[in-house]
């Protein structure tokens, strides 16, 4: 029967990357954790502002900037280039009419043919020129393009005077035919070495812009890839790394270590006022959690009180019983008799007294002072305030502690109100009586303190096993809030410990507290002024 079954579990496993943090650095007093709190806050917002929004959104303009930057540079370079070759074309044109008038210039003096096909080509480079002559002149300056021009001009004029003395044949004719040719070679061969030294310019141009438009796709990837490799280092450092904390911070909270967060960047950004309302959060938390502890605490103590009332019926029965013999019988009787009638009654006021004292102390708010404590000592008390109570349910107890327990840091009361609400749970699993088993020692891996409570009640089914410190969940019906064991578990984790459980239906429950074995720090009576990472 799965009812049968024994079970056990644990409301909160610990796993690895949840370091146990010290319950003695984790629980102060209210108005101590608002006041850290408080500081923590103001802290945070006084930093200058830096949003990560902002940076990001100047990361990325930059980016944008560049690109566009980029962008512009390789469409001018590309316009450029394109004149160039538009450019390189019309100095080709002009050499390859230069190179032509030259060539139909040798085959006039070798064959006597040809000499308008020279005009022809010239009167087509000096068209090119004329069109063509203020880009010519940028390129190779303005001296050097009058130059070229005057060859030009010289080397038609030539070609004209050579034109009018074809009709002569006389030897002067023949001499001015020699003098004109030479003049023409040296002419045309500037007009050629001109227009190759143009033509070489601006290929050697063209080559140069093409090796810088190669060069940009490349400049391009290198600070691309740069650009990912900040926004990669960006994102870790100012996402990942800040969320991680964040974690880390919810995983401190859900162990009820309330640790405010404090500065830990010099600027204030989103995760700072993330930092700020976790810390609005942890006081809201705080607050709460000690309204339900007093609520519970008042219950426990109204269940006392029925018990405490039975309790002293019995000494204030003793006290009327002796008043009014000594009054009756006060003449009759002798000094002696008289006096030990009154150390009865002061004997029995004082034992009204001590119980009275007990659910006084109980009840009386703490400041929530830290301090070492014998968790044996808070067991001893516990039952003795719960005395009357095992009495009515006609439970026996019985009791196992271990020597050379080491001490554990708390606040007396709380854990007092700890285990007075499992006692008092175990009695009411067992209406008919029955037997309550106490044993206190070392865990198992002699880190904590070990307190097993172990009653031979009703037991609670497997399937409430995981629900039992729900808030409100109770079993008793119309009897219980149904919050004891959920405070208990927040107080017991509230010092870095766990409660466990095991049950059996039809045979009890048994709760383990575990309490750390902690060495008292310098600063534990402020624990929040110890150096806390923040953000």
């Amino acid at each position: 029967m799965a009812d049968s079954t024994r079970q056990s579990t644990s409301p909160s496993p610990r796993t690895a990357d949840q370091p146990g943090a010290s319950g003695a650095e984790s629980l102060v007093s209210s108005s101590s954790l608002e006041t850290s709190i408080r500081e923590a806050q103001e802290a945070l917002r006084a930093r200058p502002r830096v949003s990560l929004r902002r940076r990001l959104g100047g990361s990325f303009l930059l980016w944008l900037l560049g690109s566009l930057g980029l962008a512009v540079v390789s469409v001018g370079i590309v316009a450029r280039i394109r004149t160039k070759v538009a450019f390189m074309e019309t100095a080709t044109s002009y050499s390859f009419e230069i190179q032509q008038a030259r060539r139909f210039e040798k085959n006039y003096f070798l064959y006597g043919t040809g000499l308008a096909d020279v005009q022809v080509h010239i009167d087509r480079a000096q068209a090119i020129l004329d069109q063509a002559g203020d880009e010519l002149a940028m390129v190779i300056g303005r001296e050097d393009f009058e130059l070229m021009a005057r060859h030009l001009r010289r080397y038609r004029e030539l070609l004209d005077q050579l034109a009018g003395l074809d009709s002569r044949a006389d030897d002067s004719a023949a001499e001015r035919l020699h003098a004109i040719e030479e003049e023409l070679r040296t002419h045309g061969a500037e007009m050629v070495a001109v227009a190759e030294n143009l033509v070489a310019k601006e290929r050697q141009a063209v080559n140069s812009m093409l090796a810088v438009s190669q060069r940009i796709p490349v400049a391009f990837m290198a600070i691309l890839v740069l650009l990912m490799l900040y926004l990669a280092a960006f994102v870790s450092k100012q996402i990942l790394a800040p969320l991680k904390r964040m974690v880390g911070y919810s995983r401190r909270i859900a162990r009820g270590d309330f640790t405010p967060i404090t500065p830990r960047k010099k600027y204030h950004d989103e995760f700072s006022e993330l930092a700020v309302a976790m810390n609005h959060m942890m006081l809201q938390l705080a607050q709460r959690q000690d309204l339900l502890v007093r609520a519970h605490k008042l219950k426990a103590v109204g269940t006392l009180t029925a018990g405490v009332a039975h309790e002293l019926n019995n000494p204030l029965n003793n006290i009327i019983l002796t008043a009014s013999m000594l009054e009756e019988d006060f003449h009759d009787m002798s000094a002696d008799e008289c006096l030990e009638l009154v150390r009865d009654l002061v004997s029995e006021s004082e034992r009204a007294r001590k119980i009275v004292r007990n659910l006084l102390d109980f009840a009386r708010e703490s400041e929530g002072e830290m301090e070492a404590l014998r968790i044996d000592q808070i067991v001893e008390d516990t039952l003795r305030l719960a005395g009357n109570q095992i009495k009515l349910a006609k439970v026996k107890v019985e009791g196992q502690v271990e020597e050379n327990l080491p001490p554990v840091y708390g606040d007396r009361q709380q854990l007092e109100q700890v285990f007075l609400n499992l006692v008092l749970n175990a009695l009411d699993a067992m209406p008919q009586g029955g037997r309550l088993r106490i044993h206190i020692g070392k865990s198992p891996d002699r880190e904590s303190v070990a307190v097993r409570i172990e009653d031979t009640g009703v037991g609670i089914p497997k399937q409430r096993l995981q629900e039992i410190f729900d808030p409100f969940f109770t079993s008793k019906k119309s009897k219980g809030t149904g919050l004891g064991l959920s405070v208990s578990l927040g107080i017991v984790q509230r010092y870095g410990g766990d409660i466990h459980v095991e049950s059996e239906v039809g045979k009890g429950s048994a709760f383990t507290v575990l309490l750390p074995v902690t060495k008292v720090p310098a600063d534990i009576a402020n624990p929040f002024e110890r150096d806390n990472a923040g953000d």
